[in-house]
């Protein structure tokens, strides 16, 4: 069948549309541009212009406050995310359980969680988790009159061990048969063994490294010896719903390791190259 005019017009409209469309695409364009390409543009987020990020202060070095802003390594990456998404990053400060849970996600309180969150098989009953970003390494953290290096000097010596609540640290402990007493954020869990309240902490080895580097701490409190537990970090979406963001949170991961954005990024926040951060 032969196109009448008037279709032959709206397809030489359409045509040259298509070629600014394609022109565009291949000159990479602008974090706006960047937003309307296939990849993201089905990605929904809970505010427009913004992605919503959860997280659990202080975490130092993954999310803590410096001079009146979060800051810190999972921060910097979620920033990359941002960036190509185009949108700007919201942080919102919550207690670590909603975040493990998926309480806060499935609520629409944020889009993604990023507070050093273990990949467990658990958790992911509820939650849906990116590619590691980062290994898993604890440490016991104890006054430097009084150390502690592993958890079974800690059982043996019926030390009373604090943990935050819904943690591998927190698994740990009980694994070994302790008892601990739970808080529901780092600050508090220093806090309470700067007092006395407990012998002996258990944290994320990077935590325990950061807050022994500051001169309040140095030569007060010492580190155990490192616990290897094979996990790793991931980030945490929704379970359902959020398949096109996830793929993002991948992308900008491997992205990142490869451009070498990644190496920088740890080298800042936790003082080593990532090679040494089981270690360190």
């Amino acid at each position: 069948m032969t196109a009448s005019p008037h279709h032959r017009r709206r397809r030489a409209v359409g045509g040259a549309m298509l070629s600014v469309a394609l022109l565009t695409a291949s000159c990479g364009g602008t974090a706006t541009e960047k937003a309307a390409s296939p990849l993201v543009k089905n990605v929904t987020l809970v505010k427009a212009g913004k992605i919503v990020v959860c997280t659990n202060v202080p975490y130092e070095p993954f999310s803590f406050t410096r001079d009146g802003k979060v800051v810190g390594f999972d921060i910097s990456l979620m920033d990359k995310v941002a960036e190509r998404l185009g949108v700007k990053q919201e942080i919102v400060d919550i207690d670590f359980d909603p975040i493990r849970s998926g309480a806060a996600l499935n609520s629409g309180r944020c889009d993604v969680a990023a507070a050093g969150i273990t990949i467990t098989e658990e958790r992911r009953k509820n939650v849906a988790f990116s590619d590691s970003y980062f290994d898993e390494a604890l440490s016991l953290m104890s006054p430097e009159d009084k150390p502690v290096a592993t958890l079974d000097e800690a059982e043996a010596g019926q030390l009373r061990v604090g943990v935050l609540t819904g943690t591998t640290s927190m698994k740990a402990a009980v694994d070994k048969g302790i008892e601990p007493q739970e808080y529901k954020d780092s600050g508090k869990q220093l806090t309470a063994l700067r007092s006395g309240s407990v012998d002996v902490i258990v944290q994320d080895l990077p935590v325990v490294t950061s807050w022994l580097k500051k001169p309040e701490l140095a030569g007060k409190f010492t580190a155990g010896e490192p616990i290897s537990t094979g996990a790793h970090y991931g980030f945490v979406v929704k379970k359902k719903g959020s398949e096109h963001l996830l793929k993002v949170l991948n992308e900008v991961i491997a992205e990142a390791k490869r451009d070498g954005s990644y190496a920088r990024l740890h080298q800042k926040w936790l003082g080593v190259p990532p090679e040494q951060s089981a270690t360190h």
